[in-house]
């Protein structure tokens, strides 16, 4: 039978979906998300392929220290041991998460919201994602447009749909989660709603959103401030996760806009979600 050769890689701070992205660039087999590390599988050797992915994470100053463990291990069903580490979540009473391949008796009103991940980040699993999706839930009126900046698997557009969105515009700039988020949102029959683009944010000619929803990092978030700013109406609402709790004095800095009034945080675990609203 092939070996494959297996990493387990750690890191401090432990942001799963940066770690995720940046190990996906690499010729690999497979990636099992872990609540401490992330496992990459390989036909081949390509340490020094992570140790340089990692190293510049360090240099990009994302995470301070890491740790790659090297081992060999038996060809599996990597779809198998896929779909073992993907739950049903139940964000509140009102919304849940599934896959499709697993069943669950919904409740009368519930809104179901299936989510094949794959390759992309979101599967409701993830404190931030939840976050995010009660913030939308407390927040989002009817008819109302957006944009879902680092869209990842389509899951916060897709939830905002359910919950009374006129037209999202998703962007991410992988082409995996282009892929994937489509995938997606043709589940859940959402595509008269959706829009899924392969972009970044300064490639949106659109402006005026009433809402947006960025589930990205802080690095990232500071650095686009400027454009989400520009591009959130008078009178919009604006939700920022993908952040850990000491994140929060830099990204307050950062989103320091005269009229961006900042209003609430959820916390969960060390993760945090920041709302805010932009005043006349």
């Amino acid at each position: 039978m092939k070996s494959y050769v297996q990493f387990t890689i750690e890191a401090s701070p432990f942001n799963l979906e940066i770690l995720s992205s940046y190990l996906w660039q690499l010729e690999i087999k497979g990636l099992l998300e872990n609540e401490s590390n992330v496992v990459v599988y390989s036909s081949k050797k390509i340490s020094n392929e992570i140790e340089s992915k990692m190293t510049e994470l360090v240099n990009e100053k994302y995470i301070n220290t890491f740790k790659v463990i090297e081992d060999s291990v038996e060809n599996k069903n990597w779809n198998e041991e896929w779909e073992k580490k993907i739950n049903i979540v139940e964000v509140t009473d009102k919304i849940v998460i599934k896959p499709s391949f697993k069943e669950y008796d919904s409740k009368p009103d519930q809104i179901i919201i299936t989510i094949d991940p794959k390759m992309s980040f979101g599967t409701g699993d993830h404190a931030t994602t939840r976050m995010a999706v009660k913030l939308l839930d407390k927040y989002l009126s009817n008819e109302e447009n957006i944009i879902d900046v680092g869209s990842g698997t389509g899951i916060l557009s897709i939830a905002a749909v359910k919950l009374g969105a006129k037209k999202v515009i998703g962007i991410d700039n992988d082409e995996w989660c282009l892929i994937n988020a489509n995938e997606n949102v043709l589940k859940n029959n959402d595509e008269d709603k959706i829009e899924i683009r392969h972009a970044e944010l300064h490639d949106v000619k659109e402006n005026e959103f009433d809402f947006i929803i960025a589930n990205i990092n802080k690095n990232v978030l500071k650095e686009i401030a400027n454009q989400i700013n520009t591009k959130l109406s008078y009178g919009g609402k604006l939700i920022l996760t993908g952040l850990l709790i000491e994140d929060e004095e830099d990204i307050l800095k950062s989103y320091s806009f005269s009229g961006l009034n900042f209003l609430e945080k959820l916390i969960e675990d060390e993760w945090i979600a920041l709302y805010f609203n932009k005043s006349n």
